[in-house]
């Protein structure tokens, strides 16, 4: 008897393995659902995939680090959220978005003792909501003398001249004439990082329409060096084993500050909260601290690892006391629900005092973040 009832089990055992696999691939898929959700309150399209281990992770600028400090500092305080005060601008967003330029040429090139570099900054990063605060050029030149009689013979100098692209050059044709002159100034080199900021506000705005950007052009000429002593280009910056004159290194970065007026109140003065521990079945926050590790965010989020969220859960029982912060209408609420306990559910129990959280993190463009985000800890529950 039981052998004639298997063929008529396995239909039934595949439709169970089959709902089972159903409900774990919805599963998967409202959990996917609710992170997009998560991710478009926070303002971003979608989960920041950086680079990670295909290339070495960029540096967090140590302004930056500067500013995510005191912001966690500030928030225990009566501060705006939305002005980036070390620039004193408005906003709430600041990146470092990273040259994605290529070196063109060496002292070889058509200034015979010129060395050009593109400089390339991608301003899609940002979304059409934000309103561009600041855009600041920072260039930093790093010279390391290979030998010490370098470091005998004084400082370099370079003249530095910085172009505008405004449009693509044809093949052939006289790149200068597609350029403009934005900045010309010298730089001597010393063992210590020399460097160049310059306000291109307006520029990087215009670079956000599409196909409005064509960059920048970085041209360093020396200055009191003969031609013969010029070393010269190779691809890459490989260098000969005993140069004449050492490239500087050259790092650029546009610091760029953005206001997303949809996440952007004023903020609350926000007290040392100290959650009691006791149980109890009264609306009060209850402790709630969030992992970024745990929810597989570790990739992409720089700082902090994690913080206390918390959540308010509890009672609003009748009568509501001053403690439980209850509105006027949650008060007759809890009155008709001890009347009537089956027809008039009881109030509510939830946040009523949120404050801001700081967040460093990567974007898909490997570019450093810093954004404050408001209504991410709950300081405060009561009745509504």
């Amino acid at each position: 008897m039981r052998p004639n009832m298997r063929p008529n089990m396995a239909p039934v055992l595949l439709l169970a393995v089959c709902f089972l696999g159903v409900c774990a691939l919805s599963h998967v898929e409202e959990m996917k659902s609710q992170e997009r959700l998560f991710l478009s309150s926070l303002g971003l399209s979608g989960r920041p995939r950086p680079a990670g281990g295909h290339q070495p992770r960029r540096r967090v600028p140590s302004a930056l680090w500067r500013m995510f400090r005191r912001s966690e500092n500030m928030q225990a305080q009566e501060s705006d959220p939305c002005t980036v005060s070390e620039y004193g601008v408005r906003g709430n967003i600041i990146r470092y978005v990273q040259d994605q330029g290529r070196l063109v040429s060496g002292w070889s090139s058509s200034c015979q003792v010129c060395l050009e570099k593109q400089l390339f900054f991608n301003m899609s990063v940002l979304q059409p909501v934000e309103l561009l605060s600041l855009a600041q050029l920072e260039i930093k030149f790093h010279w390391k003398p290979f030998r010490s009689a370098e470091l005998l013979q004084g400082p370099r100098a370079l003249s530095v001249s910085l172009y505008k692209v405004i449009r693509a050059t044809l093949r052939g044709a006289n790149p200068q004439a597609n350029r403009r002159l934005l900045l010309s100034q010298s730089v001597r080199l010393q063992p210590e990082p020399s460097s160049i900021t310059m306000d291109l506000t307006s520029l990087a705005e215009s670079w956000r329409k599409p196909g409005r950007n064509y960059g920048l052009v970085l041209e360093l000429l020396p200055l009191s060096v003969d031609p013969e002593e010029l070393l010269p280009f190779h691809p890459g910056n490989s260098l000969p084993l005993e140069p004449a004159l050492t490239l500087p290194l050259i790092q650029a970065s546009l610091v760029a500050v953005s206001l997303n007026p949809h996440q952007c109140r004023s903020r609350q003065r926000r007290s040392a909260i100290h959650l009691p521990v006791t149980p109890s079945n009264v609306c009060k926050a209850r402790r709630l601290y969030i992992d970024f590790k745990d929810v597989g965010w570790q990739d992409w989020i720089i700082a902090p690892q994690g913080y206390m969220a918390n959540y308010c859960h509890g009672e609003c029982p009748f009568p509501l006391s001053e403690s439980l912060n209850g509105t006027n209408h949650a008060i007759l609420q809890t009155l008709v629900h001890s009347l009537d306990p089956h027809g008039t559910p009881q109030p509510c129990c939830v946040p009523i005092r949120l404050s801001p959280i700081s967040m460093l993190y990567y974007d898909n463009n490997d570019n450093v973040v810093l954004r404050h985000y408001q209504d991410m800890v709950v300081d405060e529950c009561g009745c509504r």
